[in-house]
Parts: C-alpha cells; structure tokens; sequence
C-alpha cells in the first residue's frame, strides 16, 4: 500500500484524502487549522501535527494550500515538510503558483535533496472526490512516472507538459477561460432579465447549444437562484488573476480582458469575496441596482 501524505486539507485537499482513501492508499493530513484534518480521521485518514510528520510518513506528500507565501511555510518553515523527507521522496504541488514561484521554490528544495513536481489540477473538489480531476504535470519526467499511478487515482485525464513551471503556466491560462466565461455568463444572464426574459429560460437556451459550458451546467442554474455555494471562491479567482497578469507582465505579454477581470474581481471582492467565484453575477447584478 502506498503513503500519501496530504498538507493542506481544505476543500480540495479534502476531496482527495477521501478518494485515496477509497483507492486503498494509506493517507495522513496536515492543516494549520486542525480540525479541517480531524474531520477526515473517521475515514481513516491519520492526522499529522506538523507538515514534517507527513513527510516522515509518506512516499508522495501532496501540497495544496493557498499561495506560494503558504507553501514555502509549509516546506520550509519551522517543523516543515524540507525537514522530514527522506532521500527520494516526492512533493507533488497541487497548489495555484506562477511558473516563476514553481522553478524558485523547486531549486530550494533540490538543494535539500527533495524533488518537487508542478501538478496543478482543473476541476473542484466534487470531480475529485470521483476521481475525475484533469492534471498538469511538469518537471522531471523520471520522477512523474514514479507517482503516474497516484496521479491516476485522482483523474480522468493526466497531462505531462514539460519542465519545471510549465504545469503552472498552462493552469493560469486555463484559468483565464474560467473567470471571463463566469463574467460571460453573469452579464448574459442580467441582460436577459433586463430584457424581461426569465434568466433560467437564458441558461436552459445556453446549454442547449455548442456554447454550452461546464460552468453554465453545473453553475448556470444555481446562479440565477442566488446560490453561491463555494467550491473556489471568489478571492481566489482573484488571487489567480493577480497571478495570471503578473506573469505577462514577466513575459511581455499584453492581456487586456485578463487585467479587466482582475479589476472586476476584486471591486467584486469587497463584498463577495468567500462566496463562490460566480457570485461575480451578484456584483454585476448589484451594479444595476436602482434604489
């Protein structure tokens, strides 16, 4: 049986404990907040007191916290993940960095004899709970096939495309694709009930044609009930906006409608900032708000 550990066991982290623990692996948690891990022990999840511990006490630890600030804590600060692994172990990080964090913070720790592997995921925690999550694999390709069939266990689909930073690169623009498609939907949605036409009659139309989404389907309906149920929130999808533009910027790359989001986002983010990401139809909603 192989020992995965897991630090960073919030929604996502979560959602993959439980579905290794249905694959019959051996798993063992970390969170700051212990009781987000705690919940997980009657599953059979083992609760670790330390990110080191996890690494003690496992073959693959898998990374899945907010930002790169987050996961250089959890690898390198006091009682980290850096201090505990053993020679050949490898930290897969699921977490939403820029490529240039990844190739930093992947350099630091080969200096301590560890191996890290970008492996940022699309899909939310209930996909991944199915074992149906798309992963963005890049870094050493030798050490990718070592954990291919953890990987596996987790997605529909697994993709290896490069060297280090690539995974993350690819994410952030497949991001992107997300947050102007909930802005899309959100504005079709207030257009369409400013025109008088029932806004579930717009999302029922949408997805009845090729421009359908996997937003619009799963989402679409909450939406326009006013469910903002949060898989990713909202400050989030800012977080990874910032991100995104950030990394342009380093490569000289003018993205116009992703620097407009951002600044969508985070006006947004002022009151809906721990709702769900498409509660951005809510701001935009509240825009047309006559007193």
């Amino acid at each position: 049986m192989r020992r995965v550990g897991i630090v960073g066991t919030g929604l996502m982290g979560s959602a993959i404990a439980k579905r290794l623990i249905s694959k019959g692996y051996s798993v063992i948690g970390f969170n700051r907040t212990k009781s987000k891990v705690e919940e997980l022990a009657s599953i059979g999840v083992k609760v670790a007191e330390t990110p080191r511990q996890v690494a003690e006490n496992s073959d693959v630890v898998m990374t899945i916290v907010r930002d790169a600030t987050a996961l250089e804590g959890v690898m390198f600060g006091e009682e980290g993940i850096a201090y505990g692994a053993r020679k050949g172990i490898v930290v897969s990080n699921v977490s939403t960095i820029s490529p240039s964090e990844a190739v930093k913070i992947s350099g630091r720790l080969e200096g301590e004899g560890m191996v890290m592997l970008d492996t940022p995921v699309m899909g939310g925690p209930p996909l991944a709970e199915r074992g149906l999550l798309v992963v963005l694999v890049s870094g050493s390709k030798q050490h990718y096939e070592r954990v291919k069939d953890v990987l596996d266990d987790v997605a529909s689909k697994t993709f290896y495309v490069g060297g280090q930073g690539k995974a993350n690169a690819l994410k952030l623009a497949l991001n992107l694709q997300v947050a102007l498609t909930a802005i899309a939907v959100s504005e079709g949605v207030v257009l369409a009930k400013a025109s008088g036409i029932d806004p579930s009659t717009f999302i029922e139309v949408l997805n009845s044609t090729d421009y359908k989404t996997g937003l619009s389907e799963r989402k679409g309906p909450k939406m326009v009930q006013g469910m903002f149920e949060k898989t990713f929130a909202l400050e989030m999808m800012l977080k990874d906006l910032k991100l995104i533009n950030e990394t342009a910027r380093e490569l000289s790359t003018a993205l116009p409608f992703a620097s407009l989001a951002e600044q969508i986002y985070r006006a947004a983010g002022r009151r809906y900032s721990d709702l769900d990401y498409t509660a951005i139809l809510a701001f935009i909603e509240r825009l047309n708000a006559t007193e």
